[in-house]
Order: structure tokens, then C-alpha cells, then sequence
């Protein structure tokens, strides 16, 4: 075949995909350099181009033609489940058998590997994840390698331990490249990568550009339908605000982004009491509910979805009209990757960013989850190495001071090193040399800063902000847009009605959430010394408790991050959160579980307060109490100490596991509280600051219901996330 006929056939293609019925639809010029690269010459490419420029047309045209000469099925890493299911469904316009392999469909996996066996799948779209469980890496991969026609990288950027978005599980493609055969095109698309972040991916994929093999295709960054600004607002209130009156004026529908799971969720129940259909969309929505919404968005039935990052890449909706960021994102590349959800299909769509005062704190959270310290590295090879067979994950926490989320990336990291290996049951050590990369982690932990700051300038500039996110993104050929809020002048007035401002108020001023007890101690806690395992008795719960706010949260968590802060000067409780603590014990004895006449499942009343000791606050706790008898009219029957006055200074706070270790035995009840107890013959009060793990909790009321409280009824000011 010529040339000329390819090209005809992949136009063609192409009208199918897209739904062309006229004949017009032509592959813009690179498109097309990357298909004849890959089906021609049965090469490898990476192409960086920005959103809506068509990279699934490239692999979707590239996968028909190669499928029509014989070659297997082509196989696509993409990170989301959202952007799979958009990606089946264009598949399907072109004639083209997509089915996927991921954490949502487990009980379709054998059918989807029968019918790829088969050979009557085209495309197979897998999640990272799976390329290094232990199952699918040892008795799929190899048999998948080998008949692939096509391999696809979607969202490469995601390879880069230098980019925003690392993910250890990409690096896995290594060894799938690897095992390739020399003449399968492989192709990685991305619309985020710097020029460090590009040459990297390129290296990893063995796509260098000086290498003869290789193509690199990278267009311009710029996007003629975003009109982008900023509004500074001088709270939460007034942000919340101004999204209820003037959402309806955002044109067609749209995502509104938050930092935080506690974010979403309030913006969400704020917008619906206004009258606003929207729905939330996070990390922790189950899968049938983020289909729906993902689906009541495609179909214009919402407003708007309120997300996190989990709704950051690939989501496909071309008509989306708007994207707002109620918080700032800690990186231009991450807030150029999301704000590209929008106007890919339309003339016009709006981008505001409402920067706040809480971002910073959210920034300095995440930035902790960094690659962990040398020493517990190196612990967690220890700890693997001195084991005769796998560790698992829930079996490493008690012997490692990380929390889980993060012990697993770390492991992965270590994993694609060589250093340790996953297997059915879990990790075991190689024994191989390993050395600790400290330069290029804080080259990386730099690169963040610079990241932050990029995101302050972003919101502050008096220049083109679309020139300004093409420069963070090397673009050379940025230049003024002439739409954006500093080009073409404000579109939007900071003014918020008076009716919005009190009812944002209202809501961010209403504290109160459940904090949910323990009931399971940590796994793996004998192994280390500690005998507790399986349910705690009933008898030594603590029953659900109470906090003012989550930290996380951009209502009382803005007040509450500075009083709780670690350098934070330590003072009586502030009569604000103290009468806030009241309202939430007003509103907990009313509902269920309360104690007031007429409480739902309702429990006795307290009998007394206790309080829990502290190093770092105890004229906060100490007057927290002390407000809470007087206002109940309940004596303060004292507090639970610890053996160790500076115990509770040194004890860890990142898992669950090495924190209950720690608490094992630091704890106790003085006998003056205990005869207090015995006396008093009922539930009690117990009062803290901070609940992170949970488990101070868990153990203090363990203690106390052993010295004779009925109940232990917690309630602190704040509980983590």
C-alpha cells in the first residue's frame, strides 16, 4: 500500500470516529506523522500536544489500520476509569472491540482475557495498577506482550518522577517494554510535560529524540477557546458565595474543582440547598455513583460536577463549558492538565481559579507524602529481608512508620528499582543493591517549591495568565492570548448577594461531624510484641464520637488548622470554638445516639468529663473541659495520663499499627479517676484536641470503660482529613 492509499484509508478512519458522514474529516498534519510512524515503519513515538488536539484519534486510526493488516490487539495504559469508558465508547464509533481490565470490572477479567485469546478484542484498555499485580504480571503480561499489534501510553507524563503527577506503577512498563518484540510501534501521548518531564519520558520509552528509531511530535499549547481569570475573594464565605449566585451564568455545564474530599462535599450540599443540580465526584465516591455522575454531566443533566483530582485527566465531554477551582491547585502543569477539560468542542468557555487562604496548608499536606527518609527505606528492606516469606502490607505497619498509601507507593518505587519484589501474598526483598537517590529526591521536593510558587504568581500576575501556563510548560512559541482577565479585562465582579453571604456562612459555621470509633485493631500486632488482634469487645468501644470540623474542611477547618497548628502558642480555649463545642453538644444530645428527651436510639446522659493529657496543649484540653462541665453542669472527673510525661510528644502519628505499638502501655487512668468512675456510674465525656489515627481514642476508652465508665462518648476539636 502506498503511501496515498494509507493515508486515504486513515481519513476514513478517522470519519468514523468522529461521525463524519460527509467525507471531510482530514488528520491534522502530525496526527497523520504519527500514524504513518507507527503503522509504516512500526516505530515509537511520543507525542505531546495539548487536550483536544486529538491523540485518541492517533491510536484509535493507528489500531484500525494495523488490525487490518494482521497485527494484534492494541493495548492502552490509562490511569482513570472515567477516561476508559470514554475511550470504549469512541472505539465503538470506529468499529472498534474495546474492553478493559481494571479494579471496576474484576468479575469480567477472565471473559475480557478469553476474548482477547480469541482475538475478537482491538483495543484492551488496562489500569497501571495491574501491570505489577502479581496475577496479571506473571500470567497475563507475558502472553499479552507478545501479541500486542500496538502498545499506547496515555497521560505519559505520569512516567516522570519529575513531573506533578508521578506514578510508580507507569514505571512498570519497563518491563513490558522490554519484552516487546523489536518491530511493535509503541506510542506515549501526553498534554503536561515540560521539556525535563518530555526528555524523561522519552528516555524511559527508549524514544529519545536523538535516537534514529524515534519521534517526538510537540505542538503548541495554546487553547483559542479558554478565557482564563482569577477572582480574589476574601473568604470562604464569599467564595461559596459567589459560586451559588452566579453558577447559572457560567456558560453550558462544567466541573467545579476542589482540593479536598471535605471541600467537595460541603460545596456540593452548599450548591443543591441554593437550588444548584451538581453532584459530587471524589476518591471516595463508589464506582456506580462516580458512572452516574460522569454520565449525568455527558448528558447535561447536571450543572456542574464539584471533583477532585480524581476527575483530573481524560474525561471527555467536548461541549464542557466551564471548569472553576475553588482552591488552588500546588502546580501550573496540574491547573493547565484540568483547566483543559473544557472547550474542546466549543467556540467559548470560561476558567476562574478562586484562590484561599487554606490552599497553602493543603499544599504543605501533600508535599509530607513525599519519598520517605533513608532510615525507613532502609528499615522496610530490613524488615522484608530478615522474612522467610512475603510481608504483607497490613504486616509491614507495625514495623514501619509510614502510612499505608504511602509505604505502598514507596514499595512500588523500590519495586520498579529492583530492591524488592511483589508476589501473591505480598512483598519480599531481592537482596540487590539499592542505592538512596537523595539528590534527585530533593532536586524533586525543589522542583515542588518552584511549583507553589509558580501557582502564587499565576493568581497575582498582571500579565497574559495563558502565556503564562504555556512558559511553565516550555511552550516557545507562548505569547499573549487577548481573552484572558488581564488581556481582555474582567468578566466576572467579585459582588455576592447578601441572602448567598449568610447562608455561606451559615453553612461553613455549623460545626459538627461523627467521628466514627475504632472496632478492628491493626493487623499484625502480635508480631511486634503487642497482643491485640481481631474486634475489640464491645464492652471496650468507644461509641461514635464528635469533632467541631475536619481539618481538611474550608468551614471550621480554617479556624481550627492555626490553633491546632505544631507551633502553635498553646492558651484557654477562644470563646468562639468554645461556643461552637457547645452548639455541636446541643445538636449531638437532640439527634441519634443523643441524650436529650426525645433523642433518637438515644443513650444516657453524661455523667462527668474526662479529659486527655497533653505536652503540646494542656491549657487548650484543660479549659476545653473545664467549659464543657461548667456549661453541662457535670463534675470534671480528671484526666487520662500518660506513665511517661513526654510520652505523647514522641509518639508517631503516620499509621495506625506504629501508633497503637507506641500507645501500648503509655497510657493510664489515676486511681483518683478511677474511684471517680466507679462513683459516677455512667457515660462519660472524653475530650481532646486532635484525632488523627483514632487510636489515642480507642485506647483511652478502652481504659476507661475497663475502670468503670458505662460509655465513652469522644469529642475533640478537630479530626484529621
Amino acid at each position: 500500500m502506498t503511501n496515498e492509499d494509507l493515508r486515504t484509508s486513515a481519513d476514513t478512519v478517522l470519519a468514523r470516529l468522529v461521525g463524519d458522514t460527509t467525507g471531510a474529516a482530514r488528520l491534522r498534519e502530525d496526527q497523520w506523522r504519527a500514524i504513518e510512524a507507527l503503522v509504516a515503519h512500526h516505530r515509537r513515538a511520543l507525542v505531546v500536544q495539548r487536550t483536544g488536539w486529538g491523540k485518541s484519534a492517533v491510536y484509535f486510526v493507528a489500531t484500525a489500520l494495523l488490525r487490518e493488516r494482521g497485527s494484534g490487539p492494541t493495548v492502552i495504559v490509562s490511569p482513570l476509569l472515567a477516561l476508559m469508558r470514554n475511550q470504549v465508547e469512541a472505539a465503538a464509533r470506529a468499529g472498534i472491540h474495546a474492553r478493559t481490565i481494571n479494579s471496576a470490572n474484576t468479575e469480567e477479567w477472565d471473559t475480557v482475557q478469553e476474548e482477547v485469546a480469541a482475538g475478537t478484542v482491538d483495543v484492551l484498555l488496562v489500569s497501571p495498577e495491574r501491570l505489577n499485580n502479581p496475577d496479571f504480571r506473571d500470567n497475563v503480561l507475558p502472553k499479552l506482550a507478545a501479541a500486542t499489534g500496538l502498545l499506547v501510553v496515555d497521560e505519559a507524563h505520569c512516567i516522570s518522577d519529575w513531573g506533578h503527577d508521578f506514578r510508580p506503577d507507569y514505571r512498570r512498563l519497563r518491563t513490558m517494554l522490554a519484552d516487546l518484540p523489536p518491530d511493535v510501534p509503541v506510542l506515549a501521548t501526553t498534554a503536561t510535560a515540560n521539556a525535563r518531564v518530555t526528555a524523561d519520558v522519552a528516555e524511559q520509552l527508549g524514544t529519545g529524540e536523538t535516537s534514529k528509531e524515534a519521534l517526538v511530535l510537540r505542538g503548541p499549547l495554546e487553547r483559542e477557546s479558554l478565557s482564563l481569570g482569577v477572582l480574589q475573594l476574601p473568604d470562604a464565605a464569599h467564595r461559596l458565595a459567589w459560586l451559588a449566585d452566579h453558577l447559572g451564568e457560567l456558560p453550558g455545564s462544567g466541573i467545579i474543582y476542589t482540593l479536598t474530599v471535605a471541600a467537595a462535599e460541603e460545596v456540593t450540599a452548599f450548591l443543591r440547598h441554593r437550588g444548584h443540580v451538581v453532584a459530587s465526584y471524589t476518591g471516595k465516591t463508589e464506582n456506580a455513583d462516580r458512572q452516574q455522575a460522569e454520565e449525568d454531566l455527558l448528558a447535561n443533566r447536571v450543572k456542574a460536577l464539584v471533583a477532585t483530582s480524581a476527575l483530573g485527566m481524560g474525561f471527555d465531554k467536548p461541549d464542557l463549558g466551564f471548569v472553576v477551582h475553588l482552591g488552588s491547585p500546588s502546580s501550573p502543569i496540574a491547573y493547565y492538565q484540568q483547566v483543559g477539560r473544557a472547550g474542546r468542542g466549543v467556540e467559548h468557555a470560561e476558567v476562574l481559579l478562586l484562590p484561599g487562604r487554606e490552599d497553602e496548608a493543603i499544599w504543605k499536606y501533600f508535599a509530607s507524602l513525599a519519598f520517605p527518609s533513608e532510615d525507613q527505606v532502609r528499615r522496610t528492606l530490613d524488615v522484608l529481608a530478615a522474612s522467610d516469606r512475603p510481608v504483607s502490607l497490613p504486616a509491614l505497619e507495625p514495623q514501619v512508620d509510614l502510612r499505608r498509601s504511602r509505604l505502598e507507593t514507596m514499595l512500588k518505587v523500590l519495586d520498579v528499582d529492583g530492591a524488592v519484589h511483589r508476589v501473591r501474598g505480598g512483598w519480599t526483598a531481592t537482596g540487590r543493591p539499592w542505592a538512596y537517590d537523595a539528590e534527585r529526591y530533593a532536586w524533586v521536593a525543589r522542583q515542588r517549591e518552584a511549583e507553589q510558587q509558580a501557582m502564587r504568581d499565576y493568581a497575582t500576575t498582571a500579565g497574559c495568565r495563558m502565556e503564562f501556563l504555556r512558559r511553565q510548560l516550555d511552550d516557545e512559541g507562548a505569547a499573549p492570548c487577548g481573552r484572558c482577565d488581564n488581556c481582555a479585562g474582567p468578566r466576572f465582579t467579585a459582588a455576592v448577594s447578601a441572602t448567598a453571604l449568610d447562608a455561606s456562612r451559615g453553612e461553613l459555621g455549623r460545626p459538627g461531624v461523627e467521628l466514627e470509633p475504632r472496632r478492628m485493631w491493626p493487623t499484625g500486632m502480635p508480631a511486634v510484641g503487642v497482643d491485640l488482634k481481631g474486634r475489640i469487645p464491645a464492652g471496650e468501644q468507644a461509641a461514635t464520637g464528635r469533632a467541631l470540623g475536619r481539618l481538611s474542611d474550608i468551614g471550621w477547618g480554617n479556624r481550627l488548622r492555626p490553633l491546632l497548628a505544631p507551633n502553635a502558642p498553646d492558651g484557654p480555649v477562644p470563646d468562639d470554638v468554645a461556643d461552637a463545642v457547645v452548639t455541636v453538644l446541643a445538636d449531638w444530645a437532640r439527634g441519634p445516639g443523643g441524650w436529650a428527651p426525645g433523642a433518637t436510639d438515644a443513650t444516657a446522659r453524661p455523667v462527668g468529663v474526662v479529659t486527655l493529657a497533653s505536652r503540646t496543649r494542656p491549657k487548650l484540653i484543660q479549659s476545653l473541659g473545664e467549659r464543657i462541665a461548667a456549661i453541662g453542669r457535670m463534675p470534671l472527673l480528671g484526666a487520662v495520663e500518660y506513665r511517661d510525661t513526654e510520652a505523647d510528644t514522641r509518639l508517631p502519628r503516620t499509621n495506625s499499627a506504629q501508633r497503637l505499638r507506641a500507645l501500648d502501655g503509655a497510657l493510664t487512668v489515676p486511681p483518683a479517676l478511677a474511684t471517680a468512675l466507679a462513683s459516677a456510674g455512667g457515660p462519660v465525656l472524653l475530650v481532646d484536641d486532635l484525632s488523627d489515627t483514632g487510636w489515642t481514642l480507642a485506647v483511652a476508652a478502652r481504659l476507661l470503660r475497663r475502670a468503670g465508665a458505662k460509655d465513652v462518648l469522644p469529642l475533640v476539636l478537630a479530626v484529621q482529613g
